[in-house]
């Protein structure tokens, strides 16, 4: 949840190979050592998570974050006593919503790089194609050392090879990049847009960031934030809760 600075997006044509060092390779495996130290005491718990962007396409530097998501968790309860049992600190736990429009998430973080989230309400589709459009994997793709095509923050397809990765634009390649994600053009088309105005404006924060005290449950502050804000009782009740 820390600031960084955001990369810019890209529009080159043409597909560049990039060949990783084995600086980087080490890098990459122990990011994923950190990242099932997270993941398996989750499926133990019967959380089944994923881990995406830059950990799971491969593609990763010194600044990559660990981000793990749990897409639909029975109740934040047992993910606390997951990490908890694992001896994994919370370090932070908070409630976010990018905009009125799109779902509110429970953020747990562990440390400055690692954390876990997942939703509080139900997630659109394309919500839920966000994390395959940037490249997401389980901890059995982690232990089988295998990565995973996506999409990085310069709107650059990120495509593993054996020596390291190829990329190429996404911009005027929407239809050919959906169909290698397996998501819908609309996800890739909002990713886009998104990314581009971002990098036209700058980063213009989130609609909600409320960070729970200790006596307070992921639940009940979002029954507190639906009584107040008209726009997450919205939000609530386009898919239900």
């Amino acid at each position: 949840m820390k600031p960084k600075m955001a990369k810019k997006p890209m529009k080159r044509p043409e597909r560049v190979e990039v060949l990783y060092s084995e600086k980087r390779w080490k890098l990459l495996k122990e990011l994923r050592v950190k990242t099932a130290e997270i993941m398996e005491p989750l499926e133990k718990a019967r959380l089944l998570s994923v881990v995406h962007g830059s950990i799971a396409r491969g593609d990763v530097s010194p600044k990559s974050d660990i981000d793990v998501f749990i897409s639909d968790p029975p109740s934040s309860f047992l993910i606390e006593n997951a990490l908890e049992t694992a001896n994994l600190p919370i370090n932070r736990r908070l409630v976010v919503q990018a905009t009125p429009s799109y779902a509110m998430k429970g953020y747990i973080e562990i440390d400055e790089q690692r954390g876990v989230s997942f939703p509080l309400m139900k997630l659109r589709p394309i919500e839920r194609d966000f994390y395959r459009f940037g490249g997401e994997a389980t901890l059995h793709v982690l232990k089988q050392n295998m990565r995973v095509l996506g999409v990085d923050k310069r709107l650059m397809l990120i495509e593993p090879t054996e020596t390291g990765h190829v990329e190429s634009t996404v911009v005027g390649r929407e239809n050919v990049v959906a169909s290698l994600l397996g998501v819908s053009v609309e996800t890739v088309l909002d990713r886009v847009h998104a990314l581009l105005r971002r990098d036209e404006v700058g980063r213009t924060g989130v609609f909600i960031e409320r960070e729970l005290s200790p006596n307070e449950t992921f639940e009940m502050v979002l029954k507190q934030l639906a009584k107040q804000n008209p726009a997450v009782r919205r939000r609530l009740s386009l898919l239900g809760k």
